[in-house]
């Protein structure tokens, strides 16, 4: 990763490590403020979601998700949401789109379990939503971040 400098040479390879790094710092550390917002986000919808009267009992087994599982669930992916754009930002010549396509699908991906679960309407509902919470705080924040620091 190279630059050029204003004498019109190429700057070293210690000038272009230092950018990088501090890209890839910036990166992880939006992300991980990022992730707080989003799981602060989907505990607080799911609370208001319970508040309501949705149960959140999954059939099989017959246990209720608590609420500080929604937190936990979405601090991991989160993360790994970040290391993908960690990742893109290091090998892909166009990160942030590449980023986008990527956290969608996954995102899209995430949908067919609540379907599949057996739960009655209101947690399915419920359920198909906070996995969106957590993707409309995610994706634009990484992709944005992942925009800025390849311009």
């Amino acid at each position: 990763m190279n630059s050029m400098n204003d004498t019109g040479g190429v700057a070293g390879p210690a000038s272009g490590q230092t950018s990088h790094t501090h890209r890839l710092r910036g990166l992880a550390g939006t992300g991980f403020i990022a992730t707080l917002a989003a799981m602060v986000a989907t505990t607080l919808a799911a609370a208001l979601a319970q508040a309501v009267g949705v149960d959140f009992e999954v059939p099989d087994g017959g246990e209720t998700i608590p609420l500080s599982g929604f937190a936990v669930v979405t601090g991991f992916f989160s993360v790994v949401g970040i290391v993908i754009a960690v990742a893109l930002l290091r090998w892909s010549a166009r990160p942030a789109e590449r980023f986008v396509w990527t956290a969608v699908s996954l995102t899209a991906i995430s949908l067919v379990p609540p379907l599949l679960s057996g739960a009655n309407t209101a947690t399915t509902t419920a359920l198909l939503w906070l996995h969106l919470v957590p993707a409309t705080v995610m994706i634009p924040t990484l992709a944005r971040s992942l925009r800025t620091r390849t311009d």
